[in-house]
């Protein structure tokens, strides 16, 4: 894992819109992280990238516990673990930032990211509204 470089927004804006394409249909809009603006993000540090650029992680420390802001893998990866690689990853930072938890937002039609989330551990805390669309809020809670 490293920290994305602004010669990478252009690899880190691809991976985003090839992964998250396909559920523009499902959520009848598209998802946020289509939105975001990743040359601050970069910036900020905020983006983790694997070694190949396979995936991408959006990290922010807040009191409490690391919030997921984004997970995003290359499509014709999808179910080979890069993003259990990634969320580790993310579970490893807030410990090594003495956070006790990680939490993170989905929205509540992507069940698929839902139910894997649930498989390593995070529970459904609770739902809520976000730019126009339905979320559900999940945390992990560290030992």
């Amino acid at each position: 894992m490293r920290l994305a470089r602004e010669s990478d927004l252009k690899a880190v804006e691809e991976i985003v819109f090839a992964a998250y394409e396909p559920w523009v249909e499902v959520v009848g809009m598209r998802p946020l992280p289509m939105e975001a603006d990743y040359r601050t993000l970069i910036a900020e540090r905020r983006v983790h990238l694997t070694g190949e650029i396979d995936g991408l992680i959006v990290l922010i420390p807040e009191d409490g516990a690391l919030y997921i802001d984004n997970v995003a893998v290359r499509p014709d990866l999808h179910g080979k673990g890069v993003g259990r690689k990634l969320l580790a990853f993310a579970e490893d930072e807030a410990r090594r930032l003495g956070l006790p938890a990680t939490r993170l937002i989905t929205n509540v039609k992507m069940l698929s990211n839902r139910a894997l989330y649930a498989r390593l551990g995070y529970q459904e805390v609770g739902f809520k509204g976000v730019e126009g669309r339905q979320a559900v809020e999940m945390r992990k809670e560290l030992s």
